[in-house]
């Protein structure tokens, strides 16, 4: 049987997936890597582990024949080569928040208007330019050395076929990319001093990018939001993709580029040529409730967790939750947002505060969803996807706190499956993206919201908003 392989570099590990020609996986493998804290605040990973995973990960999958590999991973990171493309330090990641003056540095460069017409987006410590700018600022004999600046999985790339390239999607996360015109903006380039050398070719993410030793063609790929809304079937304005990994993510395809004029929205190009979209990310969602399980359960299943969560009302008698614990992007630009739980009670019992979390995470999640719907994204029904759209309770919170149905897919391996379904149409098993969707993503389950939860979640989401406001003056640097 020939695949259509999937890598995703994600930030713990990486998976790949092989898939059929109608969409079934056949074989999956994952390996785990290390991630760096060296200071607070800070987050970096040894580019070398991504390379070994994937090759490690390819090999295991053992399938006869590949019709195409597609990659995808997480966003923004800083992979620093020389002229002989070694690797200078370790890539600085995402998540990352040590870039707050670079990025008060850029849009004062630039002026803020002027970014958002370029780029689609803001300075946000997480994207790759300021991260360029600490290094020229902080480590400069490191940075006279730069010869090619690549993404997380462009480094994979680089690594399997001996070629550097990346997407347009990709590209567009690293605040360099002239988003509307899809193409590296040489105004952003200069006015930031940086050479537009150090950057590889920019291809629309089903493009062939490079081959392989063995011949098997790859394509140019995405971001792992992208990639993710591609494999639920996100490919058109219509449905829109929620998140509930790690992060949370709310994304709408748009026929044309439209920025919000405060940036609180991200506006990229997407993986299907001639379209863009829209998207506001909130930096902890599944992984909010990941931290309350490892710092209050830490043995607990999640699934008993839920459980304990289910047994109380909605709106847990007034408790609520901000789950700003790594800062928060949209729709507040602020690294220095924190968590907060609010209204304990003597009665509230870890069920209750597991509860709080769920409720918390989806009322972050009804901000982007607002912001996009001002930006005339058609927001009818939601595709879900991530490791927290397995607990039905928390996509029954969500669907009744966004007002919106939400469906679950078939196959539920996010945007390793967005990746392979790009392997498939690089490999000729399909035309283009739409016929990829068309003969692989299937939904299978619907979540309605409950209407008698959705005037509770109504008058929760008005006191939540009053949060934000309520907290930031007692923010701690």
């Amino acid at each position: 049987m020939t695949a259509l392989v999937g890598l995703d570099v994600g930030t713990t590990g990486l998976k790949a997936l092989a898939l059929s020609s109608s969409g079934e996986v056949v074989a999956r493998s994952e390996r785990e890597y290390p991630l760096a804290i060296p200071r607070p605040g800070w987050a970096e990973q040894d580019p070398e582990h991504w390379r070994r995973a994937a090759e490690e990960a390819l090999e295991s999958l053992a399938v006869d024949e590949v019709a195409g590999i597609g990659l995808t991973g997480q966003m923004h990171g800083l992979v620093a080569l020389d002229a002989d493309e070694r690797v200078l330090r370790p890539a600085i990641l995402w998540n990352d928040q040590r870039t707050a003056a670079e990025c008060r540095e850029i849009e004062e460069r630039i002026g803020l208007a002027r970014l958002l017409e370029l780029t689609g987006n803001r300075a946000l410590p997480g994207f790759t330019a300021p991260k360029l700018l600490w290094l020229r600022a902080n480590e400069p004999a490191t940075y006279e050395r730069i010869a090619h600046v690549l993404l997380p999985k462009d480094y994979v790339r680089l690594a399997l076929t001996g070629e550097r390239a990346t997407d347009v999607a990709d590209a567009s996360g690293t605040l360099l990319f002239d988003v509307p015109a899809r193409t590296w903006s040489e105004e952003a380039l200069a006015a930031l001093d940086l050479p537009a050398a150090w950057l590889p070719p920019a291809l629309e993410s089903p493009m062939r990018s490079a081959d392989t030793p063995a011949g098997v063609p790859v394509a140019a790929g995405a971001g792992d939001q992208a990639a993710g809304a591609l494999g639920v079937g996100v490919t058109a304005p219509g449905p829109v993709s929620v998140g509930l990994g790690t992060s949370g993510v709310v994304f709408a395809t748009l026929p044309e580029p439209v920025s919000d004029p405060q940036g609180r929205a991200h506006v990229f190009c997407h993986v299907v040529p001639g379209t863009w979209h829209a998207m506001g990310v909130m930096l902890s969602a599944a992984g909010a409730l990941r931290w309350f399980r490892d710092v209050f359960a830490p043995r607990e299943p999640y699934d008993r967790l839920v459980a304990e969560a289910e047994r109380w009302l909605p709106g847990v008698e007034g408790l609520l939750f901000q789950p700003y614990l790594a800062g928060e992007r949209t729709p507040h630009a602020d690294p220095l947002a924190r968590g907060a739980f609010v209204g304990l009670s003597h009665r509230h019992d870890r069920g209750a505060l597991v509860r709080a979390v769920l409720e918390g995470v989806a009322y972050g999640l009804r901000d982007s969803f607002e912001l996009l719907r001002s930006l005339g994204c058609g927001l009818d029904v939601g595709r879900v996807s991530g490791g927290g759209a397995r607990s039905t309770l928390w996509l029954r919170i969500v669907a009744s706190v966004l007002g919106m149905p939400l469906e679950r897919t078939a196959v539920e391996e996010g945007a390793a499956y967005g990746a392979a379904l790009l392997g498939g149409v690089v490999g000729r098993i399909f035309g283009d993206v739409h016929e990829a969707v068309a003969a692989c993503v299937r939904v299978r389950e619907t979540i309605e919201p409950d209407p008698a939860w959705e005037q509770v979640y109504s008058e929760g989401y008005v006191r939540y908003r009053s949060l934000y406001p309520a907290l930031e003056p007692l923010e701690f640097a």
